[in-house]
């Protein structure tokens, strides 16, 4: 959300998300930087936002605000702060140095470099806690088409989610640019999900309700889940590391996996006085 525009920012209290991204960077003029960056952070500090996590987006360290963004944004209180364009670890150990104590760092890929140093990248500071795929800028500096089954970018979203889980982080996939291809952010949401991205960037509150649905648990998963749960529960205690449930062997992972369905799902389920 344009860290300029108040009303946004109101709005964004009612919102069914997970996360507010309040931005001071690309949807914010030069002329409004400096105003942009006190509204922010005067909302920030009003508070009234519940569960749902606030995460400024900076300006680079190399522009004249990023410095002042990244101290605004921790003294302010913001959750996190999210570094934009990060394409080396040098970027984020320059920010940390600046940001001399917590919120966590989220670094958005949005070029070659950065997708080709993700693993550095995310491996950079235990404060570094999600990288962020900039698929809009991505696809310019890779002279690609814009294409609904995102082929030009597979690659770099594969790389994004590994590095991430090889960090043991978060992975969001980028934004859907047209409002009006429903079905199209239904498709990208649903890539993104099988991947194994934590959730979806978005740009309007349209998009909320969708990408809500297509990256929590369905019924049928999570009652799977609590099913090959108790079933290798029932094995172990019979000595047996793995148990048949359905004619499908259940092992350790497949345990650890339906653990984390159910984590997820009870997450949501108590932002639901909140939110959703």
């Amino acid at each position: 959300m344009p860290g300029s525009n108040a009303r946004a920012l109101e709005k964004a209290r009612t919102l069914a998300a997970d996360v507010l991204v309040f931005d001071l960077e690309d949807a914010v003029a030069p002329e409004m930087k400096v105003e942009a960056r006190a509204q922010v952070a005067a909302t920030v500090r009003a508070g009234g936002y519940g569960h749902r996590e606030i995460v400024v987006r900076v300006n680079a360290l190399g522009t004249p605000w990023g410095r002042d963004d990244l101290a605004a944004a921790a003294a302010a209180g913001a959750d996190a702060v999210l570094l934009p364009k990060v394409e080396a670890a040098d970027t984020v150990s320059a920010a940390l140095a600046v940001l001399s104590a917590p919120p966590p760092v989220w670094c958005m890929l949005e070029t070659p470099r950065g997708i080709l140093n993700a693993p550095s990248i995310a491996a950079a500071s235990p404060r570094v806690s999600a990288l962020v795929m900039g698929t809009s800028d991505l696809t310019k500096d890779l002279h690609a088409r814009h294409t609904r089954e995102r082929l030009p970018l597979l690659t770099s979203l594969q790389v994004c989610v590994l590095a991430a889980r090889s960090a043991g982080i978060t992975a969001l996939d980028g934004v859907h640019l047209d409002l009006d291809d429903d079905a199209g952010f239904a498709a990208a949401c649903r890539q993104a999900a099988d991947f194994g991205f934590g959730g979806k960037t978005l740009i309007h509150p349209k998009q909320v309700a969708l990408a809500n649905e297509v990256f929590a648990p369905a019924a049928g998963d999570v009652d799977w889940a609590r099913r090959v749960i108790a079933a290798h529960t029932e094995a172990l205690t019979h000595g047996r590391g793995v148990a048949v449930l359905d004619g499908r062997l259940i092992e350790n992972l497949h345990v650890d996996d339906a653990r984390r369905v159910l984590a997820l799902a009870d997450a949501i389920a108590a932002s639901d006085g909140g939110v959703r």
